[in-house]
């Protein structure tokens, strides 16, 4: 029979596991995990404005303007004013910036098919169910 708090722990370390090796490629680039974030939602959705991935990540303009400026600055990310909208900015990676984030996230994919592949489909399947409810709004609501 599961521990009642072992869910929380297992989260925990798997999360710590899961994070590891781009935590140490990151920081070789005085980055963080708030960066590969950053990376990985811009390369799900190249040209998102920036308003768009405030709205992904759930964050406020002033947590993502000094994280998603190191990476422009860095030549990882590109912002581009679009004609239509001179307010808006469009965000994209550079080929430096997309490579990154496959390496980072490349990691990731690996541990999860390693993990997958043993636990079986069903498991794979339930897993992503739990996160799914886990990341729904009315859960968060709960707290």
């Amino acid at each position: 029979m599961p521990r009642r708090d072992d869910a929380p722990a297992l989260l925990f370390f798997a999360f710590r596991a899961l994070t590891a090796e781009p935590d140490r490629v990151l920081s070789e680039r005085g980055l963080g995990r708030v960066h590969h974030r950053i990376l990985y939602f811009i390369a799900r959705s190249p040209g998102v404005r920036v308003g768009g991935l405030l709205a992904t990540l759930g964050v406020s303009k002033q947590a993502l303007n000094r994280p998603l400026q190191q990476l422009v600055r860095q030549g990882l990310v590109e912002a581009r004013v679009p004609p239509e909208n001179r307010r808006a900015k469009e965000l994209r990676l550079t080929l430096e910036g997309a490579r990154l984030e496959r390496r980072l996230t490349g990691s990731q994919r690996r541990r999860f098919r390693r993990a997958f592949g043993s636990a079986g489909a069903a498991a794979a399947a339930g897993w992503r169910d739990v996160m799914r409810r886990l990341a729904a709004p009315s859960a968060r609501a709960a707290r």
